[in-house]
């Protein structure tokens, strides 16, 4: 008997039809009273565990667990296991799992999820691979979800080659986890085309549940159209994109983990402009349990995103602290470097910026490609060229290719090195004839090479150059005639006998027409051919008699009326007066003393008085900007400039001022 009268066997069978029933808060009533009889009840402790994990309390279950472990052991791994991976502690979980006595089917399926939570997705896709194809129940459909989104996590985040295990595409799900493989493969065109099927599948298997609202709908819908809203973003329609971002926003899903993605990918777009909207923003990034929600690469994503924002928001300290924590969570990542250095250059520290990119491409040179680009662009805005090309050519992984090549090539003819730009020519080939020998990039560069050393009067040098392209191809006209200009100043005789391949006049005029070429636009002269006129206005050109024509000559023009035809004409008769060496401008007449011209009121005699520019030393003519009025200088003379005299004015002309009104009214003063 129990306390309170009640025996032991009522309360297991109240514990029973609770459990049918669903309802684990009054269950854990009973079996608390039945563990008051039998403490050590290994049935009853494992039922309260359960119980427990139905009601969310993986604390509480894991505390009884932990407290009664000598008593029950392999009975409750799985529900051990499980409250562990609940709590975020999973590398607990997978070492409870691995120390099972027995590796049952629900003890794999937890061991799937666990391996996906760690990222060990090789592992993982092993396990899903050998439940699906050794149990068969009507949890198939989800053990084959999950492995369709293990193939999408290992090719969007490790960048692993797509695998068709044939997977249907029967569900919403299924088709969600195709199209993130694909966006993973760089397939943006298919994997948005997979999502909109996706939606449509959704909508249909949601629109059967009469309790499904379309609030419910769209809520489900809204990982799927972040999706959508990405791959737009990777496309750069960012209008709309960020059109289905804000809509997901306004949402705002319960899972953590979607609204943080959605909210740094608008923070991506808004860049530098719209600061106070991603200021908003990212205290979305930073809610409770984020980082159980996604993937490594999102969360130094969103980091480096809150760094950048700290940066454009000239919190200088800030940036500072958060790309230095991510160095020291990422030692071998060049980009918390390039965001300090990034933040160095906003403050004018160049110095200061190149020494951060120098050490950390000595400490690891293993990702120090993009460090050395940035220190060459750094040297270049600075204006040391040479010292950009140092640079450039210490990075092994580029300093072959083709447009490192050209860029070197020019850097040096900028700064008139002649001899640099042909090392680099030199080696580029080099490498190409040991690796890719008659390869296109290796044809391309000897050619490139030939003409560069043919520009700059280096022919002895592109002898070999041209000679290797010759023999590649002997049909090459161009080229044996550029090889026969270089050997003409080296050895005479070879340029002779090359001579000898050149093609005879002959051949090269076969193909020509030369009515076409006169008639070229290139051409300086073009020989007009006369219509032929048919008819009875055909001009005859013999005579009856035999007689040829004489050619009609044009009649001159008429001659001026007073025109010498003896005398010589003027040379300069076809240029205007005006450029002619004798023209002396047109005669003035008597100067006279016009009222109308100069100042107003003025005389020329007053006017000369008043010249100051035939005084000795003349002021400025207009005050300096900001300067007084009045000037300290000495007035040339003491005449009242003209506009300042008050001229008389008769009694009759006098005009009175017009009087001004009185205030106050008629009764005012």
């Amino acid at each position: 008997m129990a306390s309170g009268g009640v025996s032991v066997a009522s309360l297991w069978t109240e514990v029973n039809r609770c459990g049918q029933n669903g309802d684990f808060t009054r269950a854990l009533k009973a079996l608390t009273r039945i563990l008051h009889e039998n403490r050590d009840d290994v049935t009853a402790l494992h039922c309260k565990i359960v119980c427990l994990v139905q009601n969310g309390s993986f604390k509480e279950a894991l505390h009884v667990i932990n407290t009664h472990s000598k008593t029950i052991t392999s009975d409750v791994v799985f529900e051990k296991a499980y409250c562990e991976y609940r709590l975020n502690r999973v590398e607990n979980a997978l070492k409870t799992i691995e120390a099972a006595p027995e590796q049952t089917d629900k003890l794999k399926e937890l061991y799937g999820q666990v391996l996906y939570r760690m990222e060990r997705y090789d592992d993982c896709k092993s396990v899903y691979t050998d439940l699906i194809r050794n149990s068969q129940d009507e949890y198939e459909e989800e053990r084959k979800t999950n492995l369709a989104a293990v193939v999408a996590s290992m090719s969007q985040w490790e960048e692993a080659p797509l695998e068709d295990l044939g997977l249907p595409e029967s569900t919403y799900e299924l088709c969600y986890n195709a199209a993130c493989a694909l966006i993973g493969q760089g397939q943006l065109t298919e994997s948005l085309n997979k999502l909109r099927q996706a939606e449509e599948l959704c909508r249909v298997s949601l629109a059967d549940d009469s309790d499904v609202t379309e609030e419910d709908i769209e809520s489900e819908l809204a990982v799927i159209h972040s999706q959508m809203a990405y791959v737009m973003q990777l496309q750069g329609r960012t209008d709309e994109a960020l059109q289905l971002y804000n809509q997901v926003i306004k949402l705002k899903p319960s899972d953590v983990g979607l609204l943080a993605v959605t909210a740094n990918n608008i923070i991506t777009i808004n860049k530098d402009q719209n600061v106070f909207d991603s200021k908003k923003k990212v205290k979305l990034t930073n809610a409770e349990g984020v980082e159980y929600k996604l993937a490594t690469k999102q969360l130094q994503a969103i980091d480096f995103n809150k760094a950048l924002l700290a940066m454009y928001t000239n919190q200088a300290d800030q940036c500072r602290k958060l790309s230095s924590s991510l160095q020291s969570q990422n030692p071998g990542h060049p980009r918390p470097v390039l965001i300090q250095v990034a933040q160095l250059c906003r403050e004018k520290q160049h110095s200061r910026a190149i020494e951060l990119l120098q050490q950390f491409s000595d400490q690891h040179p293993e990702s120090a490609s993009g460090i050395k680009l940035t220190m060459a662009q750094l040297y270049l805005i600075q204006g040391h060229v040479t010292k950009a090309c140092d640079v450039l050519r210490s990075i092994e992984e580029f300093k072959h290719k083709s447009g490192m090549v050209s860029a070197l090539v020019t850097m040096y003819s900028h700064e008139e090195d002649i001899d640099s730009a042909i090392e680099v020519f030199k080696q580029a080939i080099k490498h190409y004839q040991t690796e890719q020998p008659g390869s296109a990039v290796h044809l391309a560069l000897v050619r490139e090479a030939a003409n560069y050393k043919l520009k700059y009067g280096r022919k002895k040098e592109a002898i070999s150059d041209l000679e290797q392209l010759w023999k590649q191809n002997t049909n090459d006209i161009h080229t044996l005639a550029q090889l026969i200009s270089a050997y003409s100043l080296v050895d005479t005789d070879k340029a002779k006998s090359l001579s000898k391949h050149l093609p005879s006049v002959d051949m090269l005029a076969l193909k020509v027409d030369v009515d076409e070429l006169e008639n070229s636009i290139a051409a300086t002269y073009i020989r007009k051919k006369a219509a032929k006129v048919t008819g009875e206005n055909a001009p005859k050109e013999q005579t009856q008699e035999g007689e040829i024509k004489k050619k009609k000559k044009k009649k001159r023009g008429k001659l001026p009326k007073n025109c010498d035809p003896k005398a010589t004409p003027d040379p300069e008769r076809w240029l205007p007066m005006k450029e002619r060496s004798y023209y002396r401008g047109k005669k003035k007449g008597k100067k006279k003393e016009q009222i109308g011209k100069g100042t107003q009121g003025t005389t020329a005699g007053a006017s000369a008085e008043l010249d100051a520019s035939k005084t000795a030393s003349s002021p400025p003519t207009s005050p300096r900007p900001g300067s007084a009025s009045g000037s300290s200088a000495a007035p040339a003379s003491n005449v009242v400039p003209p506009r300042q005299q008050k001229p008389a004015a008769s009694g009759a002309t006098r005009k009175k001022a017009p009087q001004k009104k009185k205030k106050g009214g008629k009764g005012g003063w």
